[in-house]
């Protein structure tokens, strides 16, 4: 008698709730937008400490990047083209210490990488 009466609630409640509609209105300020697009342009051009870990072709930059998408997961990496080569940069570090820190890290597997200051720095 139990089992019948539990079997009934449930398909009521599944129908319940599979009968529920709705639809969600999200209300912001608009300059929140501004903000975003604020943060994002400064954060771009923000000066961080990078190591340089290699350069050349486009083909041996990619090769080199994904070696160090497996040896460093997780860190920022990212081929950028400086003419005539492309070069693979590692990290995004904001003050020297962790920056040098990192760099004796990536020297150990990249002998040939450099520690790349920020060009408009104060410190």
């Amino acid at each position: 008698m139990k089992t019948p009466v539990i079997i009934v609630c449930l398909i009521g409640f599944a129908i319940q709730l599979s009968a529920q509609e709705g639809s969600i209105t999200i209300e912001q300020d608009p300059r929140i937008e501004e903000l975003t697009k604020l943060y994002t342009a400064v954060n771009s051009k923000a000066d961080f400490y990078q190591i340089q870990v290699g350069f050349g072709s486009y083909q041996k930059a990619q090769n080199l990047k994904s070696k160090i998408d497996v040896d460093f997961p997780g860190w920022y990496s990212k081929i950028e083209f400086e003419s005539p080569t492309y070069r693979v940069r590692l990290g995004k570090f904001k003050t020297k210490l962790e920056a040098e820190r990192k760099y004796l890290e990536v020297r150990k597997k990249y002998p040939d990488a450099m520690l790349l200051k920020p060009e408009n720095t104060s410190r």
